[in-house]
């Protein structure tokens, strides 16, 4: 390098953290939801799917939902922050839409998923979840920077 020569290098910024004060509570949550609905159908996938396929598939996806908030959480950043926003829209639609459905039509599901009756044998936190995370996120968006 001459002496006229700058170095430049390039600093890349790590993405500013979503799971501060609330956030982190939202992780826990989130990640005691991962192991309940992936395990619970797991096993009734495994043992006995032929009994109730759309609920035993119902709560493998929430379960790969909420792995999904969980990763965008810890992630941050300003992308995993709007992906976040989205995933938890479609978990709220997904638990109002089926917790209704289960609500008119109760033979619609021989066995329970885990947003049948809006979560309630999970004590209502798959509906009460996406509404607390939707409301850190939007709060959150003035603290993320892109």
């Amino acid at each position: 390098m001459t002496s006229g020569e700058v170095e430049v290098t390039a600093v890349e910024e790590k993405p500013t953290r979503l799971i501060s004060g609330p956030g982190m509570l939202l992780v826990w949550f989130y990640g005691v939801m991962v192991v309940g609905a992936v395990s619970r159908s797991a096993f009734q996938i495994s043992t006995e799917f032929d009994r109730a396929p759309l609920a035993y598939t119902l709560s493998a996806v929430a379960g790969v939902v909420y792995g999904f908030i969980t990763y965008t959480l810890v992630r941050g950043g300003e992308t995993a922050r709007r992906a976040a926003l989205v995933c938890c829209a479609a978990e709220l639609a997904g638990v109002l839409l089926v917790g209704t459905w289960t609500l008119v039509d109760h033979s619609a599901f021989p066995d329970a998923t885990v947003w049948s009756y809006y979560g309630a044998g999970y004590i209502f936190i798959p509906v009460l979840l996406p509404l607390s995370a939707l409301y850190w996120l939007r709060k959150a968006r003035h603290t993320v920077r892109p």
